[in-house]
């Protein structure tokens, strides 16, 4: 009987070391891990285009995988490269077409509201002075974002992250590729980790996540760009903005939106900021030619229209049916995770959520409770 116990004590002990030793392992290669999971993630994204270019024949043939793969990888690629030449330039024009000279002419457009908040704050905090007026302290801080000495003392910055992200990306690229043409490669990698009777087990949950992962991404990115187009439409044909003021604050947005919940609020209030200052403050006139409320109940009411058209038309798509959770059950798990670890906690929440569930459907189906929470999973593989 004491031998057992030792040898039970014997054998959690090597239990414990060996996850020591893997933990210290994975965060001294944290940045291998970090591409790993990004190529597996560029890889559920090409999933559905893989699939779609599989389903082209040519007099009874198909193209290889290989080649299959490299298209996937060239149009994701293409399409992310295609965004940001876009917006750079749109992003340049934003700033180029800002007067700080105008900012404090602008004031007259709400002299009242302006003029009411200035009075308030010189109250509230005597220490600002007599002479204190908020539209010229946001005047100099935006020059001293713009000013050019900022920018050259980073360009060292710049270019050790030019460099990081130069091998990243060849890294991702290389190891998406395999990823992409063998669509089980990374599940045989995590089964061939796991004991011989579990192997099954593991890998048919891998392919779960990675089947409900797939769409969830997949989804996501449809639905940052039909949020984006919709607000571009509203600013661009309602509130008059112009083409690349427009299309600059709807990508911004579009990006925000990522965060559940948190995101579109952010997204509509820095929208808003931004349609203002580029409205009052424009070398040239941009914008309806309203009154200051009217135009900001505008911009309020386009950017509340498109998060109503995400809100009951794209999320119920994306959070409820791609990972078959309930609307309820996706919310508790986004308060949780954004008390846990705020913004970037409710990102990776669904996604760390649905490897969660997928597991304790294969593992632990026999507790009540799981079992009760894992009654949309019994058709996980179902389209």
């Amino acid at each position: 009987m004491e031998e057992r116990s030792t040898d039970k004590l014997a054998r959690y002990i090597l239990l414990a070391s060996g996850a020591a030793i893997t933990a210290a392992l994975c965060w001294y290669f944290r940045n291998v891990l970090i591409y790993i999971l990004i190529a597996v993630v560029m890889s559920l994204i090409a999933k559905p285009i893989k699939k779609g270019l599989r389903a082209i024949s040519i007099k009874g043939k198909r193209m290889p995988e290989w080649l299959m793969a490299i298209l996937s990888m060239v149009i994701i690629i293409g399409v992310f490269f295609s965004v940001i030449t876009l917006i750079i330039p749109v992003v340049s024009s934003i700033i180029k077409g800002i007067s700080l000279e105008n900012i404090e002419n602008a004031a007259r457009y709400i002299a009242v509201p302006l003029s009411d908040l200035n009075q308030f704050l010189r109250d509230t905090f005597p220490q600002l002075g007599k002479s204190f007026r908020v539209e010229l302290a946001m005047a100099q801080e935006l020059q001293k974002m713009l000013d050019v000495s900022i920018f050259s003392s980073m360009i060292g910055s710049a270019a050790n992250f030019v460099s990081s992200f130069g091998v990243g990306l060849f890294s991702v690229v290389f190891i998406g590729f395999f990823f992409i043409r063998d669509e089980h490669l990374f599940g045989r990698m995590i089964s061939a980790l796991v004991p011989d009777k579990h192997e099954d087990d593991v890998f048919k949950a891998l392919s779960d996540i990675g089947h409900l992962l797939s769409r969830y991404f997949s989804g996501l990115v449809i639905e940052m760009a039909g949020v984006g187009l919709l607000n571009f439409l509203g600013l661009f044909l309602v509130a008059r903005l112009g083409f690349n003021s427009a299309l600059g604050i709807a990508f911004l947005t579009g990006i925000l939106n990522i965060i559940p919940y948190v995101g579109p609020l952010a997204g509509g209030v820095i929208g808003t900021v931004l349609a203002l200052v580029l409205k009052y403050s424009s070398v040239v006139p941009v914008g309806l030619n309203v009154s200051f409320g009217f135009f900001c109940i505008i911009l309020i009411a386009i950017f509340c229209v498109t998060q109503l058209v995400d809100n009951f038309l794209f999320q119920p798509i994306i959070y409820s049916n791609s990972i078959k959770a309930s609307p309820l059950e996706i919310f508790i798990v986004l308060l949780m995770a954004g008390h846990i670890g705020g913004p970037l906690g409710m990102i990776i929440a669904i996604p760390s959520y649905t490897v969660i569930r997928v597991i304790a459907f294969r593992f632990f189906s026999n507790v009540k409770v799981i079992r009760r929470l894992m009654q949309k999973s019994e058709t996980l593989q179902e389209e």
